[in-house]
């Protein structure tokens, strides 16, 4: 049966009707041949499956009403007796079990001249609902099989290349040979990645042999020198000058070092992502699981013919919310690789390029958000979101990447929560850059050294000392600016950074 609502909708639908054929009567009923007329133009006016009989009565001069023409659907619907003494009754629309009915005068010059019945059908609009409703359940259950299809897809395209790097690179460091390669990945990005992971790894090794052989070479002058020196005066202008050339191969591999601290926050970036990126991936596997067994339940409920409505509504509210939370999942890794990916390119390149700056401190931060989180670091920028230059985003992402890190591991050191402020200003043509944070700050001894190469608060403990050297370098020679800390003795630290840029038309 239809509802009260759909009830309402034909009820209007058929005094719209009734209206428009009664005005469309009137010039038939005092012409000749009228009646044959005016069923002809009746057939021709009706579109809609909706009515079943229409009834034209006239009315004579002496006040009788006679049968004037009729119209009938089709041969299903045969013709019904006139409703001529109904139609005080009709003159509103009456509810019937599978019909309306209602009488509505036909006037010209403001004179009532007769009446049009009007029959409409309340099963038609109920039939077109039905049909709709299979429509779209069999829509909603191609989409769902769809859906469940390219999570899965997804699932063994993405997680399992992951997971293959995860365990490769535990293995490498596990047993400590650097000389293995990961292997070749079907999909395009992470093949990216694993080049630069190989590549580091390959720089590691080699950076590894030459701290060996340096250091069995020094060992061996410094034996010489013992020699020489209890031996003979005369050897001590030699052994110094073999300590000179020594020191020149030490700033040598000073530089070296310099490169090797760039790939280690590289590989502390991999890490972190590897680690973000299989979180929401394994909550879009959960929910395309979860996804499908209600989906085989609601199949097995409408094969045994006991689907309820009540279950198939909860189906769809669960389904909606599974499919959500499976495409927001997707998003966050497909936003994290993406993130990653821009900034391990940047960070080995040093080529100048057209970039919003906004953009690419959001793009650090979230690469390095895994560590940001375990510290319990909150971040907060002052940036334009117009901001957009031409210049080295290398240099900048590998500064803003070391100042982070070095705030994580030795300015909240001990602590519970850290702050970090970062702002932003363009001057004359300059990129003023503030970066501030609430840590234990820098003993006053160690700020006058703080730029030079070695000077570590963590010496023994895995620090290398140059950090700072590298953000100064970059600073002040790959984007030919100036870097200074702040000396006020307030908590934490600040830098200020100033380099010059161009202008890109937003």
């Amino acid at each position: 049966m239809v509802d009260k609502q759909g009830a309402h909708v034909i009820a209007d639908e058929t005094r719209a009707w009734a209206n428009l054929l009664a005005n469309n009567s009137a010039q038939y009923l005092q012409s000749d041949n009228g009646q044959v007329r005016l069923k002809n133009q009746l057939k021709k006016l009706i579109t809609t499956p909706l009515i079943n009989h229409i009834h034209v009565y006239r009315t004579n001069q002496d006040d009788s009403i006679e049968y004037f023409s009729s119209y009938n659907r089709n041969h299903n619907y045969p013709p019904i007796s006139d409703r001529i003494s109904e139609i005080a009754q009709l003159s509103t629309v009456q509810h019937q079990a599978n019909h309306l009915e209602l009488i509505v005068k036909i006037t010209q010059a403001q004179e009532t001249i007769g009446y049009l019945f009007i029959q409409t059908s309340l099963l038609e609009k109920q039939a077109f609902t039905d049909r709709l409703v299979y429509v779209l359940l069999a829509f909603l259950l191609f989409s769902l099989i769809l859906a469940f299809g390219v999570a899965q897809s997804l699932f063994n395209n993405i997680n399992q290349p992951i997971d293959s790097i995860v365990d490769e690179l535990g293995q490498i460091s596990r047993s400590r040979n650097y000389q293995t390669q990961l292997s070749k990945l079907p999909i395009k990005e992470l093949d990216v990645l694993t080049v630069n992971i190989n590549v580091l790894l390959l720089r590691v090794e080699k950076h590894i042999n030459s701290l060996i052989e340096e250091h069995q070479h020094t060992q061996t002058k410094n034996k010489a020198l013992e020699h020489r020196l209890s031996s003979r005066t005369d050897a001590l202008k030699e052994s110094n000058q073999e300590l000179l050339s020594t020191l020149e191969k030490l700033h040598e591999f000073q530089g070296q070092l310099v490169e090797t601290e760039k790939m280690a926050s590289l590989g502390d970036m991999v890490a972190g992502i590897a680690h973000e990126v299989n979180t929401p991936i394994g909550l879009g596997v959960t929910a395309s699981s979860l996804l499908a067994d209600k989906l085989n339940e609601i199949k097995t409920a409408f094969e045994d013919k006991t689907l309820r409505s009540s279950q198939l509504k909860k189906f769809l509210n669960d389904g909606n919310e599974n499919i959500s939370i499976i495409l927001r999942n997707l998003e966050r890794a497909a936003q994290l690789i993406s993130s990653f990916k821009k900034v391990a390119v940047d960070q080995s390149s040093v080529e100048n390029r057209t970039f919003n700056m906004r953009d690419l401190i959001n793009e650090v931060i979230l690469t390095l958000s895994a560590k940001i989180q375990s510290a319990n670091v909150i971040i907060t920028m002052d940036c334009p979101d117009d901001l957009i230059i031409n210049s080295k985003p290398g240099p900048i992402n590998q500064i803003l990447i070391n100042l982070i890190l070095n705030s994580i591991y030795h300015g909240f050191d001990g602590l519970e929560q850290g702050n970090i402020s970062i702002s932003i200003m363009n001057l004359s043509d300059q990129i003023h850059f503030n970066y501030r944070d609430d840590g234990v700050g820098i003993d006053k001894t160690m700020k006058t050294k703080i730029f030079d190469p070695f000077t570590t608060t963590k010496r023994g403990s895995g620090g290398s000392g140059l950090g700072m050297h590298l953000v100064y370098n970059l600073v002040t020679q790959a984007l030919g600016g100036h870097i200074s800390i702040e000396e006020e003795n307030k908590p934490g630290v600040s830098f200020e950074i100033t380099f010059p840029v161009e202008l890109a038309a937003s």
